[in-house]
């Protein structure tokens, strides 16, 4: 999460395909921008990957 001169950037992890067993479930992480409100102003997933992966 950091502050913007309009808003704010948040990273969100969400489950997108829940799998079993859970490891092979895909979670991805979305980057939200937000403005001064708390109004979704766009979003866009730069990131997928396997529940249980290490970071790169």
């Amino acid at each position: 999460m950091r502050r913007k001169d309009d808003g704010w950037c948040v990273v969100v992890d969400v489950l997108e395909v829940p799998r079993i067993p859970d490891t092979t479930s895909l979670l991805a992480s979305y980057e939200v921008q937000i403005d001064e409100r708390g109004e979704l102003k766009e979003y866009s997933r730069v990131r997928r990957y396997r529940r249980g992966s290490a970071d790169e």
